[in-house]
């Protein structure tokens, strides 16, 4: 299937008519609204909803500055909206948007982006294998680096809905109590082992009520789509604080998305199963079927005072050892209600070797082998001034289906 418009038909493209992820944005002084990415343009789906093109409903939902509004509406209605705008873009159908182009359609290079959605609540998960055997050896030795519970749970905490912010949002370094293995007392500062986690984010499109849990296929269902996810961490910050109770402010100061989110349905040809599980998972997080995907995902890095961009991780979201899905009906197992715009974080996303890890504590093991960069820099930890971006697409014939960037950049400490 091709596009009439001719930049979502490059083969380079994130945004081709197979994709058509939604985000929010805003073009000179109209006020934020909904819209779908396709090639190098902004298709305005707040135009298209007041001139009666799409099957929304009496209740209009793109002139929203977040896309709640469509997402609560459920799956039947999230279907029909794809297929018509799949009608509207693609070559031989519809000629609605074609005809008036300049009232439709807006160049991506010339608008704003913002939060996709309201984050409602926020939940990081540990799912990933590799980077948890990573850590865990670091710190406890290979033999005992797995907790007892990893194998038969997906661990995850409760994290900040409020520091979650859209890609290009850049953000201060965070201070907090420091304690060093030499010190007697901790001390108050800034992080001097700033990190990153490279994961992919749940986005719930519809809730569950309290007190009722939901299976693996029900959560399934709820999923509306996907977002790249950087969860900086402050590991110096953690290292203090997290016993015995987990991860509180060394992970509360930020937490990037990119701009897109990628839906299920475009994502759907990628599914993949997860992999052979080396302990029986109970009835309630049995899968019926693939539920996750193979996304190539990379991390990249431009370190203070450069303006060369280095890859330093190539891994894939199809190592994790729980689907998202498992993960949401996992949370919902005690009775615990979803809600519209929760975001679930899927854990680090590491691979097998050096080059694949998803946080630069595994890359540098700890500080220990410092990662290098061009000009003779290196880089355990990020310094004041580093971006980094995280990117990621799915692979089709003839066409991918991409994220975009998810980029933020360190600024000094505030003090």
């Amino acid at each position: 299937m091709r596009s009439w418009l001719p930049s979502a038909n490059a083969a380079d493209t994130d945004f081709p008519v197979q994709n058509l992820p939604y985000g929010v944005f805003s073009h000179g002084s109209d006020a934020p609204r909904c819209g779908v990415a396709i090639g190098d343009r902004v298709l305005d789906l707040a135009a298209l909803e007041a001139d009666g093109l799409l099957p929304t409903g009496a209740d209009p939902v793109f002139a929203a500055s977040e896309l709640n509004p469509f997402m609560e509406r459920g799956p039947g209605v999230w279907a029909e909206v794809r297929a018509r705008l799949t009608d509207l873009l693609r070559e031989g159908g519809d000629g609605a948007v074609r005809q008036k182009e300049g009232r439709y359609l807006r160049p991506l290079s010339a608008v704003t982006l913002y939060l996709p959605f309201r984050v409602s609540e926020y939940t990081d998960f540990y799912a990933g294998k590799q980077h948890a055997f990573n850590v865990g050896t670091m710190f406890r030795g290979p033999e005992n680096a797995l907790p007892p519970n990893w194998l038969h749970i997906p661990i995850g905490y409760n994290g900040r809905a409020s520091s979650v912010v859209v890609s290009g949002t850049d953000f201060h370094r965070p201070e907090g109590q420091l304690k060093r293995s030499d010190q007697g007392e901790p001390e108050f500062g800034p992080s001097r082992r700033l990190d990153i986690e490279l994961e992919m984010g749940a986005v719930v499109g519809t809730g569950s009520r309290f007190g009722q849990p939901v299976s693996v296929a029900e959560a399934d269902e709820m999923i509306f789509g996907y977002v790249l996810l950087n969860d900086w961490s402050a590991r110096d910050i953690q290292a203090w604080e997290y016993q015995p109770l987990g991860p509180f402010q060394g992970k509360a100061f930020c937490t990037t998305i990119s701009p897109w989110v990628v839906t299920k349905a475009a994502l759907e040809p990628f599914r993949t199963p997860t992999p052979e599980r080396e302990r029986k998972l109970l009835p309630y997080l049995e899968e019926p079927g693939p539920l996750l995907y193979k996304i190539e995902l990379e991390v990249a890095l431009t370190p203070a005072g450069s303006d060369e961009e280095t890859v330093i991780s190539r891994t894939n979201y199809d190592t994790m050892y729980y689907s998202a899905a498992q993960q949401l009906a996992h949370h919902s197992s005690s009775g615990c209600p979803m809600r519209t715009g929760d975001l679930l974080g899927s854990g680090t996303i590491s691979g097998e070797t050096p080059d694949s890890y998803g946080s630069l504590l595994e890359m540098s093991w700890g500080g220990k082998t410092p990662i290098d960069l061009p000009g003779g820099v290196t880089r355990s930890f990020l310094e004041d001034g580093d971006r980094v971006t995280l990117r990621g697409h799915a692979e089709g014939k003839g066409y991918r289906i991409g994220f975009g960037d998810c980029t933020g950049k360190v600024l000094p400490a505030r003090t």
